[in-house]
């Protein structure tokens, strides 16, 4: 009889895990495997900077249940840390809780030394501005005797809206108002686009000049991201991002989909998770502005169908089984408190963008209105790359829209030394194609590392989404790499960075010496870019065959991740289909643009509307033709597309190498 294996340790957002007997400090297993723990008094329980939130249930995708007893009680420096400073709910000290189970553990983005970077800026864009909420001040007519109308219908009649809807709160201040502004108020006039009697906001008494605001959301499953916006102007006054804290139950979709369906409550412990983070991002927002919270009277959101559904208190289970049906598809204007957004305006209105179809949502919809590739001539692919994938193919004549599951490789995930966007991640990256000696950037340090000015004493953490990509592209074309995606030996590459690896090999990106760990990329990173690039090519190779076209004349890049991609590097990995390289662009984060948008001028809400139900949604998850173009977007950068732009401007080195050592076949010829 064998011994039953060591507890199995999972540390989200990072992914890594382990094993460790029983009784070992998280905090420990955190450091052994390279998990971004923070701890600055020697794990004696009194900075607290290592909190971590271990979680429970059944998590289908790490193949673990995490009960309650996988985690030790608590001991008496916890208990006295808690008594004395207090601990959030749900939050233990790394070093002081133990492993006792199989356990899946977060770590808090407060606990993370090397803090996220959330790239989700706001892009500089001309908008007309239309907002549905307007400010107005009126005079009202004093009562009189003779005429005896009440102070709520005197305020309609000098607003000139007698179906202005009031709610109740408001009854019981409006007298005062009235008075303390002699008669005098400025209302705040919600007045949308489908023809809805307008709403009374807010109402303060005399003339009011400070501006309103909205916030424009992108609920992204990795990353939310806020920018607080006037609405006279269209200016962003303050942008934040979070992390998404769904990442605990799961990376990708539906993953969050199975402990959904795996946990009674797991959808609403989701829900209350997301909701949590919203209100104190745009509490963070306010704060940030100088603003009080009344002055923050709308906002628009943006995202994918299960986000949506979990946001809403909606059970996605439908989300992950065919037909992929949707409880609502069309937009949503809500109150803020029907959302739990207590950090606004409590009248506040929010406005949820309309999704396309089940696995294609109000951000696809959101990026389509930002590029408006239904007003152009030119045949238009736009790939809005993160952890899942939506591609809008079309013109002026016809649109398509598909859904490609890319999962997290490209945020760094699965990638042997891969982090999250953060200061001292690898973000570019150049290799000699002669001497195939790599120099690199890392988020944080502005000079390359060949540079003096980049410092020997650099500490360089590991390597983030971009960051990968150019890697793995670079090796490709300095011959390190074949095209099936094979990593040659020392002898048949002629670098002693190939250094074997088991079966397989893997390349020195970076020597870290006294100053941080080696960076390697593994054979096994490969794989996980290759199949995530996999699935973007044919998705959008789908979508061509669908509208019965051979190329495309212009690509966009879009969302937080594609702002970050170089179209060279993104086309020799074959991660999309050739193009002229000048015909392909970054549109950065277009689906927050296009929240924006639909924030500041109430007529794109009926455009955005209106275009969802012109684009044609093409299904991948049943599509065979989707599996015979995944399978050939396999090669680097791909098996039978020859990519003559890509081509013309870089010649790749026709390469080929066999698992075993100074067995492989070498051929330097270089084509054209």
């Amino acid at each position: 009889m064998t011994d039953a294996p060591d507890p199995l340790v999972i540390f989200t957002p990072s992914g890594k895990r382990g094993r460790f007997p029983a009784g070992t400090p998280i905090l420990t297993a955190a450091r052994q495997l390279g998990v971004d723990l923070e701890s600055v008094c020697g794990g004696r329980g009194v900075c607290s900077k290592c909190q971590v939130a271990p979680t429970f249930g059944e998590f289908a995708k790490h193949g673990v249940t995490s009960s309650e007893g996988a985690v030790g009680p608590m001991n008496a420096v916890e208990q006295r840390y808690d008594r004395v400073r207090g601990l959030i709910d749900g939050r233990r000290l790394g070093c002081q809780a133990t492993v006792q189970g199989d356990l899946v553990v977060d770590v808090p983005a407060d606990s993370q030394l090397h803090k996220q970077v959330v790239r989700k800026r706001a892009e500089a864009r001309t908008i007309t501005m239309d907002p549905a909420t307007r400010l107005q001040c009126v005079e009202v007519e004093q009562p009189d005797m003779h005429a005896p109308t009440g102070d709520l219908e005197r305020l309609k009649t000098a607003l000139a809206l007698p179906d202005l809807q009031v709610p109740p709160a408001f009854l019981s201040h409006l007298q005062p108002l009235l008075r303390k502004g002699n008669w005098q108020v400025t209302a705040a006039i919600f007045e949308d686009h489908t023809g809805a009697p307008p709403r009374l906001l807010d109402l303060w008494p005399g003339y009011r000049e400070t501006p309103l605001y909205g916030l424009a959301v992108d609920l992204g499953s990795t990353t939310i991201a806020a920018h607080l916006t006037r609405l006279d102007t269209g200016a962003v006054v303050a942008a934040s991002g979070v992390m998404n804290p769904q990442i605990r139950f799961g990376e990708d979709l539906m993953s969050r989909v199975s402990y959904a369906m795996m946990n009674p409550g797991g959808a609403a412990e989701m829900r209350d998770a997301v909701r949590t983070a919203l209100a104190d991002l745009a509490a963070a927002l306010v704060a940030e502005a100088d603003l009080d919270a009344r002055d923050v009277v709308e906002a628009t959101i943006v995202c994918n169908p299960v986000m949506h559904h979990i946001l809403l208190g909606i059970d996605p289970v439908e989300l992950g089984q065919a037909p992929f049906a949707l409880a609502v598809s069309d937009a949503l204007n809500l109150a803020a408190g029907d959302l739990d957004l207590g950090t606004i305006n409590p009248a506040g209105r929010v406005y949820i963008l309309p999704c396309i179809a089940g696995h294609v949502g109000a951000d696809a919809a959101a990026v389509a209105l930002s590029e408006s590739p239904h007003r152009a001539e030119p045949l238009t692919l736009i790939a809005d790359v993160g952890t899942n994938a939506e591609i809008i193919l079309g013109n002026k004549s016809k649109l398509l829209a598909c859904s490609s599951p890319t999962g997290p490789a490209f945020e760094g995930a699965q990638i042997a030394h891969g982090q999250r966007a953060a200061p001292g991640a690898i973000e570019r990256v150049e290799i000699n194609p002669e001497t195939k000696a790599p120099r690199i950037r890392i988020i944080g340090n502005d000079h390359w590392s060949d540079a003096e000015e980049f410092g020997t004493d650099t500490a360089v953490s590991g390597i983030c989404g971009s960051g990968i990509i150019e890697a793995v592209a670079e090796m490709r074309m300095a011959g390190v790499m074949d095209a099936s995606g094979l990593i040659g030996s020392a002898e048949q590459t002629g670098s002693d960075r190939c250094v074997p690896d088991g079966r397989t090999y893997k390349f020195l990106l970076w020597a870290g010496g006294e100053t941080g760990p080696d960076i390697y990329v593994t054979q096994g990173d490969i794989r996980a870019i290759q199949l995530a690039k996999s699935a973007l090519y044919a998705g959008a190779r789908l979508l061509m065959d669908e509208l019965g076209v051979d190329h495309v004349d212009r690509v966009v890049l879009a969302g937080a991740f594609g702002a970050h991609i170089s179209p060279k590097h993104a086309m020799v990995l074959g991660m999309i289909p050739d193009a002229p390289l000048d015909q392909v662009s970054s549109a950065g984060n277009a689906a927050g643009t296009g929240a924006r948008i639909a924030l500041c001028n109430k007529a794109m809400r009926a455009e955005v509307e209106a275009l969802v139900r012109q684009i044609q949604k093409v299904e991948t998850a049943i599509e065979p033709r989707f599996q015979e173009h995944f399978v050939a977007a396999n090669a680097l950068p791909h098996a039978s597309d020859p990519f003559p732009h890509l081509r013309a401007v870089t010649p790749l080195p026709d390469v080929q190498f066999n698992a075993a050592a100074g067995q492989g076949r070498r051929r330097r010829r270089r084509d054209g």
